[in-house]
């Protein structure tokens, strides 16, 4: 109770007092699309902080879909659920998983420890992969299994074969699979280590194969905001790398991606893309989170500029010479909205404006005032790039007193062409479908 105590004495008078240097904040429209808007940068002594406290979801509420789509809670119960992967066979597995615990270290984080605890992300990790099967498809699965226990903060999956890979914090690693199998307890085989050790700042690394299974795509997040814990504890951070599943070898295929996490296979491109959190502590409105396609090599700013050559005078030495080659991202999603799940949607059962669109989920913000984010964004696509505004496709995660019912992570297609949305508030994966003709 102390502590309790102790923490909201600290944080409600930070939030209060530099909720005033925050400055006024865009229209939220201003912040997405390929040509945000980036006003002048306002830094303060600590970040604002603007966090709606975590409750769960009220008796006889979910999230609200657009008109001609039908919510339902296709799992309930599940331990802080994050991220979705679909089998081929229809089988779904959820990542109940959390950050590996730590001690913070200093006061800014130890501030930032209590806040995550109010946003509800300071739970235990399951360290647990869960099988779902819904065999009649009416939206209930009948089974529901601990396909994969003991892992260490799992987040990524993928399926090569009959080799299924799990991206722990710290590492690739590899089990035997047979198709409809619902449980494997077959020891686990590295392929391949991930940057971690004790910093591990952004903890959660995804996965995605290559269409041809030749190789394996792991998602990096930065160890800082801006690199303030010092570049070498970034080496091989902020970045995608590239996995040899044959034989563990890998190389960062694309880096200055401060906290990349949801990966896709556009499907008219067959471009891979990814969803990236960007900085924080510049003001409301810097610096956007996006979406972008990824070119082998290619650098995207991190820590040095952002959204392209937009010099961030924060990072000490500056770096003109890689200032001069970042890539500016394809797609703003929002200031601070902390876009973490991307899917494209392949099915056949939304109408077809959605077909080959993105699906992204997003956690919702800490430092913005007002909040932003908190729900599932979708951005049509057409000819492989985006066509069109980001539109509100799944809300109703905040209350009207401004407490988080839900926040969603990973977004997923299931086998009859749902989208499928890890709810790791409401511990819920929700369900969403057109309404029957």
């Amino acid at each position: 109770m102390i502590s309790r105590l102790v923490a909201g004495a600290a944080i409600a008078p930070i939030a209060l007092v530099l909720a005033a240097c925050s400055g006024p904040a865009l229209p939220t429209q201003d912040t997405y699309g390929p040509n945000p808007r980036l006003p002048e940068p306002r830094k303060s002594l600590l970040p604002v902080i603007d966090i709606a406290p975590a409750k769960g979801w009220p008796e006889g509420q979910k999230p609200v879909a657009p008109a001609g789509f039908t919510v339902t809670a296709f799992a309930a119960d599940l331990a802080h659920p994050r991220w979705i992967h679909v089998l081929p066979n229809g089988d779904v597995l959820v990542a109940e998983t959390n950050g590996p615990a730590k001690k913070p270290d200093g006061l800014r984080a130890w501030i930032q420890s209590k806040v995550m605890a109010k946003a509800g992300a300071k739970a235990p990790s399951a360290n647990r992969i869960t099988l779902l099967r819904d065999q009649d498809g009416d939206g209930t699965p009948e089974v529901r299994s601990a396909f994969l226990e003991g892992l260490n903060s799992p987040f990524g999956m993928a399926l090569i074969g009959d080799s299924f890979y799990v991206a722990n914090t710290d590492a690739v690693v590899r089990f035997p699979y047979q198709a409809g199998q619902l449980q494997i307890t077959a020891a686990p085989q590295k392929v391949a280590d991930l940057p971690a050790g004790p910093i591990n700042h952004h903890w959660t690394k995804s996965l995605i194969a290559s269409r041809d299974g030749s190789k394996l795509y792991a998602t990096v997040g930065s160890n800082s905001n801006v690199a303030e814990n010092g570049m070498e504890n970034e080496e091989r951070r902020a970045a995608i790398l590239e996995i040899d599943p044959a034989t563990g070898a890998s190389r960062v295929f694309a880096s200055g991606l401060r906290n990349p996490n949801g990966m896709g296979w556009q499907p008219q491109s067959g471009a891979l893309w990814t969803a990236v959190n960007e900085r924080d502590e510049i003001g409301n409105d810097l610096v956007p989170d996006y979406m972008t396609s990824v070119k082998d090599g290619g650098f995207y700013g991190w820590p040095y500029s952002y959204y392209g050559q937009t010099v961030d005078a924060r990072v000490k030495p500056p770096r003109p010479d890689l200032v001069a080659s970042a890539i500016k991202p394809d797609f703003a999603l929002g200031a601070h909205t902390a876009s973490l799940g991307l899917t494209f949607y392949e099915g056949a059962t939304f109408p077809a404006r959605y077909t080959a669109g993105a699906f992204v989920g997003q956690h919702g913000s800490w430092n913005r005032k007002p909040p932003s984010g908190y729900k599932v964004a979708f951005v049509p696509f057409a000819n492989g790039m985006p066509s069109g505004a980001a539109e509100d496709f799944l809300t109703g995660f905040l209350s009207p007193k401004g407490d988080a019912w839900g926040r969603p992570v990973g977004v997923a297609v299931d086998g009859r062409g749902a989208l499928l949305v890890a709810d790791d508030v409401g511990n819920i994966i929700w369900r969403v479908t057109p309404v029957a003709p």
